[in-house]
């Protein structure tokens, strides 16, 4: 028996909505990142994109576990030196809270130009509403 790359016709992609109230924001992101990647497929190959879109409502409720809502902070670079800045969990749920989940999600697919085409399929809002119910995404129960 042979293996059979999947051809460009033979991919359906498919939307999901998840709901992230009061989900634990690693294990929501694992499924996630499952999802875009296209791990669930029986057809899934490592270097390409076979994944289907996924929309995550109500960013802003995610938990974490233990005392990380205290402790827990995000670093970014610029490159320059003394260019790094620090914002704390808490902080960036004031400000703009879907970055909590992208992040995540971010971390858990391959550093390279596959992996930032897979997070163009990632939707996150703040809220239960968004603008994609013309394509019908079917609701998924983590």
């Amino acid at each position: 028996m042979k293996t059979v790359a999947p051809k460009k016709d033979m991919i359906k992609r498919e939307w999901y909505v998840i709901d992230a109230t009061d989900k634990i924001v690693g294990r929501i992101a694992t499924k996630i990142a499952t999802i875009l990647r296209g791990k669930n497929k029986p057809y899934f190959s490592p270097h390409l994109d076979v994944g289907d879109y996924v929309i995550v409502t109500n960013a802003e409720k995610v938990k974490l576990t233990g005392t990380k809502e205290l402790k827990k902070m995000y670093q970014r670079y610029s490159g320059y030196p003394g260019g790094r800045t620090e914002k704390s969990y808490q902080r960036i749920l004031k400000e703009k809270p879907e970055t909590i989940i992208t992040n995540a999600v971010k971390g858990m697919l391959p550093k390279n130009i596959l992996g930032r085409n897979i997070m163009k399929k990632l939707k996150v809002y703040v809220g239960a509403e968004h603008p994609h119910t013309a394509q019908k995404p079917k609701e998924l129960k983590i």
